[in-house]
């Protein structure tokens, strides 16, 4: 652990150190040196000495939005570094001063930041967003401050939903956590208006349709109660909006209680009570991040690039019969060099039975 910080022109960590001249005379690093021959001073690179990473990214991972979001804050002039406008693919190093939407922002970046993650009991009427137009109270409020980053929401929980919600100031982290494509499967406590009979069991876990896709349990055991009033366990490996409510009520049933108990491997402890948080040591983290799926190839993790070359593919399709039409086919090859044949051929022959006349 460093020393206190030492004064008086010494060398301390917040300052470089003195450079010296031929008769061994120290000089404050950045300033020339007297009979020195006016040598520039030495500029930082930081390419050299310390660890960089894209901009978009680091701030992302801080929570302060998606990439895509960022990306497009940054083309917008939104995002400056060290007093600059910023631009798209930007790296930056730890010592570098960004301001968002002219707001300073302390960021630490990956090699730097250590890894939290934060266990929650979220009770009913509170809503997972930062901003409400209607000024419900927050989960957000209730989390411990935090200095160089921002928690970010595992998935979320509705408002009239409670129970185990994770947080992490990591963002690739909580994408791999909540992705369906890791397939970390939840439980939840449920409890229903009515009683389930064989039938809705089996549509349940086999799946039903829903307006955005089929979906079905893992598992469906009973949890006790009586009455109208019956408790089940459910599982899922995915979390959709109010996903459990819909599949009940696909079956024709009202859920009127929802608690989250258990996410992937974590359990909510019975000392976690209402409002209250419980922050996972170093050790668990690495536990919980060796118990993840390996991370997805590229072209998993970066859906935007398949949509766009999805867009351009389509754009090229729809503009070949216009060069067609036109008659141009420079470079091009398949439907739009046959077209362009096709359309010199009647040109021709268009031109044949003008001279016919």
């Amino acid at each position: 652990m460093p020393g206190p910080r030492r004064v008086g022109g010494r060398n301390t960590p917040f300052r470089p150190a003195a450079a010296k001249t031929a008769a061994g005379a120290a000089v404050p690093a950045g300033r020339r040196a007297r009979g020195s021959g006016g040598a520039a001073p030495v500029e930082r690179n930081p390419g050299a000495d310390e660890q960089t990473e894209k901009l978009h990214k680091a701030l992302a991972d801080a929570g302060y939005g998606s990439r895509r979001e960022l990306e497009e804050w940054i083309s917008q002039g939104r995002v400056s570094v060290n007093g600059e406008p910023a631009h798209v693919g930007q790296r930056i190093g730890a010592r570098d001063k960004i301001r968002l939407n002219g707001k300073l922002v302390h960021l630490r970046l990956a090699d730097a930041r250590r890894l939290r993650v934060l266990m929650y009991h979220k009770p009913e009427g509170e809503i997972v967003s930062r901003n409400d137009p209607q000024g419900r109270a927050s989960v957000f409020d209730k989390l411990p401050r935090m200095r160089g980053g921002r928690w970010i929401a595992v998935g979320r929980l509705d408002f009239n939903s409670c129970g185990l919600l994770l947080f992490t100031n990591d963002g690739a982290l909580a994408d791999r956590l909540m992705h369906p494509r890791s397939g970390i499967e939840r439980e939840y406590a449920v409890r229903i208006v009515g009683e389930l009979s064989i039938e809705a069991r089996a549509r349940l876990l086999e799946g039903v349709a829903l307006e955005d896709g089929v979906a079905r349990f893992g598992r469906l055991t009973e949890g006790g109660g009586e009455g109208t009033n019956r408790w089940y366990r459910v599982t899922i490996a995915e979390g959709r909006n109010r996903e459990v409510r819909r599949m009940f009520e696909a079956v024709g049933l009202t859920v009127s209680r929802l608690m989250r108990v258990r996410y992937g491997s974590l359990q909510m402890p019975p000392r976690l009570k209402r409002g209250m948080t419980l922050e996972l040591s170093p050790e668990e983290v690495k536990r919980l991040i060796r118990q993840l799926p390996a991370a997805a190839p590229a072209a998993v993790q970066e859906p935007a690039v398949e949509a766009v070359a999805r867009k351009l593919a389509a754009k090229s399709a729809t503009a070949a019969p216009v060069r067609a039409r036109r008659g141009g086919a420079d470079g091009a090859s398949g439907a739009s060099g046959a077209g362009g044949r096709r359309s010199e051929g009647n040109r021709s022959r268009a031109g044949g039975k003008r001279q016919a006349r």
